[in-house]
């Protein structure tokens, strides 16, 4: 029995008719693309597809002709700051082609890098809840620097610029404040760095640091797009020492900056805060000594007070009772004078002597015959006593 039947050319040619009737133009299609094939040749070969919950739904070939594909990767790329690469959504505009060889494939001709921007800034949207939701978006700021924060655990590469300009600017200060700085390098961007960022931390988080900074200098939207990870985000929150962060431009915030404990836009900022830091802390111990040198200035003036007031009243006791003295010792000098025989002689006394020149004080002890000295103020003379007299008589008829 003879069956009807077509050649697959036929049938081919069929299809083809019908889906150029079918979509006869261009359509926005929004797929992810699951690989990404580059070629040579200077085309560019995809595979678009759409998944849920991790199945694939639907899969189509693509393709971006060689006089298409690098106007459209230079302009995704400067929009969204970001390769044209698998894993990544995109709406792009379709035109349905259908090959006897290949079967059905999208030709594309224009992608919107708005519609991913968006896309992105709604993953961005989305992490940030999750980790809200989770509290690890505050956990960082219930820690605390210490007060001088010395050792300081720098994550970065190690040829990088901000790298750099934040040791310049942090040992070369002007103040001679020194600080303890190690570099634990990592790599900060591409796909493997977020987990090289957490190891870093890691080891930060085992060490005796007083705080943990991320400094990366500027640079594209892709090279930084690694800062909104969220895996990197929980390993910033959960860090038990205080995380800074030093990422990218003015312009610049991303999730890592928004779970630190505190972020600034560049290095030489970040250097900042810590000389800051010292320089309050400076400031303060000089006021400090300030006020001790005040307060001991006031001390000394009020012991040197006291001690000149013990001194005049020390003055004054010692010239009353030196008064005293002088005052005695002027009397015991004046009755010294008094009692001086050269002072009674010379007011016409005269003293007599026996013969061997003992003073006589009573005329008792002469008799007449005995020789006697009489001394006088300006001489002496010897005599011979002829009587001697009792004192209740006046000798003075005698002597005349």
């Amino acid at each position: 029995m003879n069956k009807e039947y077509l050649e697959l050319t036929e049938l081919q040619a069929a299809i083809k008719d019908g889906l150029s009737e079918l979509f006869p133009d261009k359509y926005w299609v929004r797929a992810e693309i699951r690989e990404f094939s580059p070629r040579a040749n200077g085309h560019c070969y995809l595979s678009l597809c759409q998944s849920s919950g991790g199945k694939v739904l639907a899969e189509a070939r693509a393709v971006i002709w060689k006089w298409n594909y690098p106007m459209l990767k230079a302009f995704f790329e400067e929009t969204v700051g970001e390769p044209l690469r698998s894993g990544i959504t995109v709406l792009v505009r379709v035109q349905v082609s259908y090959s006897e060889l290949y079967g059905v494939s999208l030709f594309i001709d224009d992608i919107d890098p708005s519609f991913t921007v968006g896309e992105k800034a709604l993953e961005k949207q989305r992490i940030v809840r999750k980790l809200s939701d989770e509290g690890y978006m505050d956990m960082q700021q219930e820690l605390c620097l210490p007060r001088i924060p010395r050792r300081l655990a720098v994550i970065s590469a190690k040829t990088a610029a901000g790298l750099g300009d934040f040791m310049n600017h942090l040992t070369g200060n002007p103040y001679g404040y020194v600080f303890e700085v190690d570099l634990l390098e990592a790599l900060m961007q591409g796909e493997s760095a977020p987990a090289s960022i957490s190891d870093a931390i890691a080891k930060a988080a085992g060490g005796a640091y007083d705080a943990v900074l991320i400094l990366r200098g500027g640079g594209s939207e892709m090279d930084l797009s690694c800062f909104d990870d969220y895996d990197l985000a929980v390993a910033i929150a959960t860090c038990p020492v205080p995380v800074l962060t030093a990422i990218g431009h003015e312009r610049d915030y991303h999730i890592a900056d928004m779970v630190a404990n505190r972020f600034v836009k560049t290095p030489t900022a970040l250097a900042d805060v810590f000389l800051d830091i010292f320089g309050e802390e400076d400031a303060a111990l000089g006021q400090f000594a300030a006020r001790i040198r005040q307060a001991a200035g006031r001390r000394i003036t009020d012991e040197f007070r006291r001690v000149d007031l013990a001194l005049q009243r020390l003055k004054f006791s010692m010239g009353a009772i030196l008064g005293r003295e002088l005052s005695a010792l002027a009397l015991k000098e004046t009755v010294i004078a008094s009692s001086d025989p050269r002072n009674i002689l010379s007011r016409g006394y005269v003293l007599v002597t026996d013969g061997q020149g003992r003073v006589l004080k009573s005329a008792r002890r002469i008799s007449p015959g005995d020789r006697i000295g009489v001394r006088f103020s300006d001489g002496s003379l010897t005599a011979e006593v002829t009587g001697v007299l009792p004192s209740e008589e006046d000798s003075a008829s005698e002597i005349a």
